[in-house]
């Protein structure tokens, strides 16, 4: 669940709560990583995944603090050979500074764009945020205009930057949620703004 304006530990841990995923596990994991820290913005989305014969579940919980943007991903794991009857969750927390972010991309996807009314809900939103961890290169062979050339021209590509990318949907999330990534995506794009790179 996101909020705009801040907001309470217990607001967070009350929508780990209700997302039903190893709440005391993933609330423990993101105050941690949020320390003293008041919470400008959250978003707690909670996904199902089917994988050959196992159903698979996992939380991501966005974090916006005054002065960081902190990510917690929570994953459920089959047992191992030593004990196969036994789950077991790994959770991961990483937090960057607001000055880090480069990039906020907010996709949205609307049905009947031609009777689209501003303020309608997207039914469906993809956020992507970069900040450096993770670049994504992809190559191509570099040609030229001439179909007789032989000649090598290298390679030619792109670098993209894509560190996270959390796809909400309202027939898998609900509208509400819809509208909650929304709200998050804006708070974190407007806290880059002003909190832009310092010299």
């Amino acid at each position: 669940m996101a909020k705009t304006g801040t907001t309470s530990t217990q607001d967070l841990r009350s929508a780990i709560e209700r997302s039903g995923y190893y709440p005391a596990l993933v609330s423990e994991a993101v105050e941690a990583a949020v320390g003293p820290e008041p919470i400008s913005s959250y978003l707690v989305h909670q996904e199902t995944t089917f994988d050959a014969n196992e159903v698979r579940r996992h939380v991501t919980v966005l974090v916006l603090t005054p002065t960081r943007f902190v990510v917690s991903h929570t994953d459920e794991q089959s047992g191992d050979t030593g004990s196969p009857a036994v789950p077991f969750a790994t959770t991961s927390t990483e937090s960057v500074r607001l000055d880090r972010i480069g990039s906020v991309v907010l996709s949205r996807m609307v049905a009947n764009p031609e009777t689209y009314t501003p303020g309608t809900l997207p039914r469906e939103v993809v956020l992507t945020i970069g900040w450096g961890a993770v670049q994504r290169l992809d190559l191509e062979p570099a040609g030229c205009s001439d179909p007789n050339c032989e000649a090598d021209h290298g390679y030619t590509g792109s670098a993209t930057a894509d560190d996270l990318s959390l796809r909400v949907s309202e027939a898998g999330d609900g509208p509400e949620t819809v509208a909650q990534a929304l709200v998050f995506a804006r708070a974190l794009s407007d806290a880059t703004i002003s909190n832009g790179p310092r010299v």
